[in-house]
């Protein structure tokens, strides 16, 4: 196997896809080999992504899917499976956030945020990872948030949705890694995308994408007898 593309052959499902964060992930997978799914609501926007991706010669699938649905959660795999080949890496990515004071946000705010950033996780992995019990060896890659451990005013139903995750990642790595599966979490800071402007800071010192999904390429290319459980993400100065 070329040193260059370790995941050659390997099958990569990546939600919140289409854009930002998932978008750099999808591309550094495609790079290293893999045959990368990719899943948003957005059908436009999602193949846009994968007309991007395919003009760096990477094979791509787009699946427009909500997460949030456990019935177009099964879609999105089976037509995975069919189209590619068994899923071998999943990245639970899709999130969105609300920011202000938790008493003055909706029901219907709290729910949404909850469904995104953590119900998609649970859905998609529950669909994904009894494949990889059966093969015995996998990755699930759940990126949270240093908003799931730090507290922050205006953040309370985003904090909360991404401490639930660090809750399921812990859990799910310890049912998990007896069948040679790995399940981490990455915690990134800042990230400039347009998801999060984060107005008053200085892009330039931000994280970007790519940080992210160098971290990714990190975890799925860990030595055979040991796994990250966690990586926190910061960028070099403060922005």
């Amino acid at each position: 196997m070329p040193a260059q593309q370790p995941l050659a052959g390997q099958v990569a499902l990546v939600t919140g896809g289409s854009r930002g964060i998932g978008l750099a992930i999808a591309a550094r997978l495609g790079e290293m080999g893999a045959r990368v799914a990719i899943a948003a609501r957005d059908e436009k926007r999602l193949r846009e992504a994968a007309t991007t991706l395919r003009s760096r010669s990477l094979t791509v699938l787009p699946v427009p899917a909500d997460v949030t649905d456990s019935s177009q959660v099964q879609h999105l795999v089976q037509t995975t499976r069919q189209e590619l080949g068994e899923i071998e890496i999943l990245v639970n990515n899709a999130g969105i956030g609300f920011f202000a004071p938790a008493h003055e946000l909706a029901e219907a705010d709290w729910d949404r945020v909850m469904a995104t950033n953590l119900k998609s996780a649970f859905l998609c992995s529950r669909a994904v990872v009894p494949q990889m019990i059966r093969r015995r060896r996998g990755h699930v890659i759940n990126i949270s948030s240093l908003a799931g451990k730090n507290a922050f005013a205006g953040g309370g139903v985003y904090c909360a949705s991404k401490w639930g995750l660090l809750g399921l990642t812990y859990c799910m790595a310890e049912d998990l890694r007896s069948y040679g599966i790995r399940v981490s979490v990455i915690c990134p800071g800042s990230v400039q995308t347009e998801f999060s402007p984060h107005a008053g800071k200085d892009p330039g010192k931000m994280l970007q994408p790519e940080d992210v999904a160098h971290a990714v390429a990190m975890l799925v290319t860990q030595a055979p007898r040991s796994f990250i459980s966690e990586v926190l993400l910061r960028p070099t100065q403060k922005p």
